[in-house]
């Protein structure tokens, strides 16, 4: 398995941000998946092609649960760029855990089976959200061809009342996405991220933003909580504006054209400030 698919599954992993999409999602924010209702499924499952067996992988999936009934099966699967492809993607998982109840004692109650996709990209998902979508189907079939849809959801469109639906580290993901195309310079929220590790690892892998991971490695947080969005981007420009003038001043002193005292008149700072720049080990992002 990648790196990129660990962390995709690292924060979804957990029971309550799992719940909470779910919750948020398909039941409007009402609290219908408890977090110790919630057990972890092998997101392995195997498929037979060309006379061999074949595995394939679920983002994250959970069985819901009353006591030891099973109720449903969940799964999520994350997308940052639209997959034409994506209804037999999720016939094929969801496919494979109805098989795999064949496969149970015949007396187990049947359970339904549930994808979510959610998709982080900018960009409208402009490929097909259900089977027929994807087939070339003649007229003359089509009454016998069955459909099945996929519930997809788009992050970055969804609505503030739809975003307050949510209660775990998910919300502030969502409110992010949502939110950084109408306001470019958004911060974020100030709601406090609980599982800052993984957070913050996630959202380098969807934005593909390394100020999310190299600058969060070097110590912004702790790890330990008490951290938020808005204050982490303010930390993360006011370090990026520190590294731009410590350049400056290095390229300037190494040139020999100006002595730190004419440096600091024309940058407008203490000489001693200077001095520190000069002296600031330059770490490439």
């Amino acid at each position: 398995m990648g790196e990129k698919d660990i962390v995709e599954k690292s924060l979804e992993s957990y029971n309550d941000v799992f719940a909470d999409i779910v919750n948020g999602l398909l039941f409007n924010g009402e609290q219908v998946i408890k977090e110790d209702e919630l057990e972890a499924e092998s997101e392995h499952s195997m498929y037979k092609a060309d006379g061999k067996l074949h595995e394939q992988e679920r983002d994250v999936a959970k069985y819901w649960k009353n006591g030891e009934i099973r109720i449903a099966l969940y799964g999520l699967e994350n997308q940052t760029v639209v997959d034409p492809d994506m209804p037999l993607r999720v016939l094929s998982y969801d496919g494979a855990a109805y098989r795999n109840q064949l496969n149970q004692d015949g007396k187990s109650k049947r359970y339904p089976v549930i994808t979510l996709v959610l998709y982080f990209g900018d960009g409208e998902w402009n490929k097909p959200k259900n089977l027929l979508g994807c087939l070339d189907v003649p007229e003359k079939l089509k009454p016998f061809v069955n459909d099945y849809k996929i519930n997809l959801f788009e992050i970055c469109k969804l609505s503030d009342e739809q975003i307050s639906n949510f209660k775990s580290d998910f919300k502030i993901i969502a409110d992010y996405f949502a939110k950084r195309k109408k306001i470019p310079d958004y911060r974020g929220t100030k709601d406090t991220i609980k599982h800052v590790d993984e957070f913050f690892k996630l959202m380098k892998v969807l934005t593909n933003d390394n100020k999310f991971g190299t600058l969060y490695n070097e110590g912004i947080s702790s790890g330990k909580g008490g951290v938020n969005m808005c204050d982490f981007l303010d930390t993360v420009e006011a370090r990026g504006e520190t590294k731009g003038k410590a350049e400056i001043i290095q390229g300037l002193i190494k040139a020999g054209k100006m002595t730190v005292e004419q440096i600091a008149d024309m940058l407008k700072l203490p000489v001693e400030r200077v001095r520190e720049l000069a002296e600031m080990t330059l770490v490439s992002a």
